[in-house]
């Protein structure tokens, strides 16, 4: 085994597609994602009815409901994944969709009260916290070590591919759905999706791990998070590849801001080629595009990952990945053209690939059965904070530094933090031999 990769090679998508139980997840994941996109759409076309009979601006509406939806990732995430660890993971999984499900179904049914909608958006996101370390954690139990970067690369793809389809089909498919029920249309289609991939991922059949700290150990969700907090530290390994997937999603949260100000940059030729109306005023439109070329590159880079990561295994595929990230970071700054700037997009979202998909399959393979639900809980806490804080650094950032001096920063970030985990994994590799 070489740095920054996992221990053997993967087979391509040939094997999971005849895979029916792996086939089923991933339906399920996929119409999952895809209620998951929706649903902040739908909540947010909302807003101007639920504030209805208040003083609330409609943009500070945005700010509470983005607060809910992203509080319970930071406050469950890490005991979203000490609970899959105790319980059977194809019920919480099913489970959880059942639940979102009947709860955006009992919307249009309950009080239209801005207080109501914060409630039940917060208990949707909090379910959402035992979703996902359940799925991560039956990657591995349906999917031959062989076939796990395959398996991942197929996951990265489809969840950029839901979020881009998402945003681009949302509104329209909302407004699809007013047109034959007014009064719950949308909600009925979101909520359908979650029955949905409820009802896809019932016949899915895998063997659990059976561990004897589950039968005979008394529950106790902070002992197990400490529990799981060692074994990272202990497993340097699986600590770097984690440390550069919260580093990838740190860059991702700051080009959010930097996509708007890129945006603003190319208003103008954005106009002349008709991807915004000429009479629109707002600059900030638009910004849509680069997270969608980004979207794109990443199911570019996870494609040719999941059918040719074989041939590609042994090369130190993260120090790539932030490799192309720090030159497509730093060209952002001389680009004369939109066209060049959203094929820099593209670039970026491929050297995205390369760090996420081996970093992902590396922890799943490094990691016993009995931990998984407390490491990938671990990791969606850390990610989700990784979401969060660097969007706010970068705006005060950019509006003190200006966008060129902070796009040649991150740069040199991406680059260093490149260069240390291709050291510091092999090192970690020279010591275990």
């Amino acid at each position: 085994m070489i740095p920054n990769e996992p221990a053997v090679v993967n087979k391509g998508f040939g094997s999971l597609l005849k895979n029916r139980n792996f086939m089923l997840l991933w339906i399920g994941q996929l119409i999952s994602q895809m209620a998951d996109k929706i649903f902040l759409i739908l909540t947010i076309d909302l807003l101007s009815v639920y504030l209805l009979n208040t003083q609330i601006p409609e943009e500070e509406g945005r700010f509470y409901l983005y607060a809910v939806s992203t509080i319970p990732a930071i406050l469950f995430g890490s005991i979203g994944g000490v609970i899959v660890d105790r319980m059977p993971k194809k019920p919480i999984m099913v489970g959880s969709d059942f639940i979102r499900g009947l709860l955006t179904l009992c919307l249009p049914f309950l009080p239209r009260e801005f207080q109501v909608m914060l409630i039940v958006v917060f208990t949707i996101s909090t379910v959402t916290q035992f979703f996902a370390p359940a799925e991560q954690a039956v990657i591995p139990m349906l999917v031959k070590r062989e076939s796990l970067m395959a398996a991942n690369a197929l996951f990265a793809s489809t969840m950029m591919a839901a979020l881009i389809v998402a945003n681009a089909t949302g509104h329209s498919l909302l407004l699809w759905a007013k047109s034959i029920s007014y009064s719950f249309g949308g909600e009925l289609v979101v909520g359908g999706c979650y029955l949905l991939s409820a009802l896809v991922m019932m016949p899915i059949y895998f063997k659990e791990h059976k561990h004897r700290d589950q039968e005979t150990a008394v529950p106790n969700p902070w002992t197990e998070f400490v529990q799981g907090w060692r074994y990272l530290k202990k497993n340097r390994l699986v600590w770097n590849a984690m440390v550069q997937i919260v580093a990838l999603y740190s860059v991702f949260a700051a080009l959010l801001e930097l996509s708007i100000r890129l945006a603003i940059k190319f208003h103008e030729q954005m106009q002349q080629l008709q991807i915004i109306s000429p009479e629109e005023s707002d600059k900030q439109l638009g910004y849509t595009f680069f997270i969608a070329a980004t979207g794109i590159g990443m199911v570019l880079g996870a494609g040719i990952l999941g059918q040719f990561g074989y041939k590609l295994h042994r090369k130190p595929l993260p120090l790539i990945g932030f490799s192309i990230m720090a030159v497509a970071l730093c060209l952002f700054t001389v680009i004369p053209n939109l066209p060049l700037a959203l094929g820099l997009c593209v670039f970026l979202g491929m050297g995205a690939a390369f760090v996420n998909v081996p970093m992902q399959t590396l922890i799943q393979q490094n990691t016993p059965p009995a931990m998984h639900g407390k490491v990938f809980g671990f990791q969606n806490h850390a990610v989700n904070i990784a979401l969060s804080a660097p969007l706010l650094i970068t705006t005060k950032l950019v509006d003190q530094l200006g966008l060129s001096i902070v796009l040649l920063g991150m740069s040199l970030l991406v680059a260093s933090v490149g260069v240390w985990a291709w050291r510091s994994s092999r090192s970690v590799l020279q010591d275990s031999i």
